[in-house]
């Protein structure tokens, strides 16, 4: 395939993809038209101006490296234009589709009938795959991921992580895939297919590493063979290809991309206390035969900087778990400040009492400290900054006042938290999960 024929394949994707945006109904009906045909232009004009680079590019180095925004230290939280609209999108998403889909997702275990469709209208995929890939986005970035988990959790965790599923997968694929498996993997998500993927991390037993997984990769004469077991992965029951995080020895934890029909994979249901709405469920691998191809990043990446990929793939795991826990944390919140202010007893408000009113101000201090941290951690990956530190300390934070802040909005409703006429039992129940959550989903 020559040069030419590549830039035009790459700039007729983005283009499909932003029209694709424009013309959405939801789009219409969340009362975006003009924000996105806005986008739409810069978009065209962006992606004009590039194509003339990416020639130039094209005899020295290969399409499929991902530009990463320029290197820098300057810790700034201004969104850019597509950025903006991503956030008022996903914020009208997730009041008026995810608040009102959740309880029923959660009640049958999985999103209802025509829910995923409806966020796949929002182009939230192709606006992450960069141009060079037919994506519509200029770069990849973990601060524009990061705010998608953020803004759809605030909607619904449950439902989030569900709609998060596909995109982690795309985003693996984006950074450490290597050609063949971008130019093979990358299409059916970009073009709004509806095909569904998911990460394949957690492993159900006590004190669970994502830095040492259990589950084992052992190479063979025409592959690899995967042996061990995964837990709460989202649309297990739907999704079509999976990526297994395995230790392979002598070389540590890798990535695996595991078609759903490989014979030895089995798949069952996992009913949960949270996330319900994300349909988990667990999966067995029995002797599992892989091709080569299989490996992320192929096996050249064996030689190169797998394990760094891995370890950045984890740092990234937390990041959007981090996120998660900041949108549901954020909406509990929202939710209690009218409720307390409305809410008469003895005479008066009981915000008025200074033990509800310090403790609505206290989830507030923690949430803006938890966004703070999970922020700077994505911020740090954008600038090309090691951020394994921050990321933890993001997700040590995250853990620990997500469950207080999911505790403290049931104690603040009293016996109303504790029924089902109110949506804070169901936001109690999502944030216990981050505690556990060590994987699955990527930045």
């Amino acid at each position: 395939m020559n040069g030419e024929k590549i830039i035009n394949e790459v700039m007729g994707g983005g283009l499909r993809a932003l029209n694709r945006l424009a013309g959405s109904p939801l789009v219409e009906r969340l009362g975006l038209e003009e924000r996105t045909q806005q986008l739409v232009y810069e978009g065209a004009k962006r992606m004009a101006g590039t194509a003339a680079k990416a020639a130039k590019r094209l005899s020295s180095k290969r399409l499929g490296e991902s530009r990463r925004p320029r290197g820098s230290r300057r810790f700034d939280l201004t969104l850019s234009e597509e950025q903006q609209l991503m956030r008022d999108t996903l914020g009208r998403f997730g009041a008026d589709v995810m608040q009102a889909a959740a309880r029923e997702a959660d009640e049958q275990g999985g999103p209802p009938d025509g829910f995923m469709d409806a966020f796949g209208e929002l182009g939230a995929i192709p606006m992450s795959v960069p141009e060079a890939w037919g994506g519509a986005a200029e770069a990849s970035s973990a601060v524009s991921q990061m705010l998608i988990a953020e803004d759809l959790a605030r909607g619904d965790m449950g439902l989030a992580y569900a709609c998060l599923s596909s995109l982690s997968f795309a985003n693996a694929v984006v950074l450490w895939g290597d050609e063949s498996q971008r130019r093979a993997l990358l299409p059916s998500f970009v073009e709004g297919e509806g095909e569904v993927a998911s990460v394949a991390v957690v492993e159900p037993h006590p004190l669970f590493d994502p830095l040492a997984p259990r589950t084992t990769a052992k190479k063979h004469s025409s592959g690899y063979v995967l042996d061990g077991e995964k837990s709460m992965v989202a649309l297990a029951d739907r999704a079509t290809r999976f990526l297994v995080a395995a230790t392979l020895p002598k070389a540590g934890p890798r990535l695996f991309v595991v078609e759903r029909d490989a014979s030895g994979l089995e798949v069952t249901a996992e009913p949960t206390m949270g996330l319900r709405g994300a349909a988990l469920g667990r999966l067995e691998l029995d002797g599992v035969r892989v091709s080569p191809a299989a490996l992320l990043g192929g096996e050249a990446a064996l030689k190169r900087r797998g394990k760094a990929a891995y370890e950045d793939a984890v740092n990234r795991a937390r990041i959007a778990w981090g996120a998660m826990a900041v949108g549901a944390s954020q909406a509990v919140l929202d939710y209690v400040i009218p409720y307390c202010n409305d809410r008469i007893a003895f005479g008066e408000p009981i915000s008025h009492r200074q033990a509800v009113a310090f403790m609505i101000a206290d989830i507030a201090i923690e949430l803006e400290s938890m966004r703070m941290l999970v922020y700077r951690a994505a911020g740090r990956l954008d600038a090309g900054l090691d951020c394994g530190r921050e990321a933890y300390l993001a997700r040590t934070l995250c853990t620990e006042k997500a469950m207080e802040i999911g505790t403290n909005g049931v104690q603040l409703l009293g016996g109303a938290g504790f029924i089902k006429d109110h949506p804070m039992e169901l936001w109690y129940r999502h944030l216990r999960a981050v505690a556990i959550m060590d994987g699955n989903l990527l930045v």
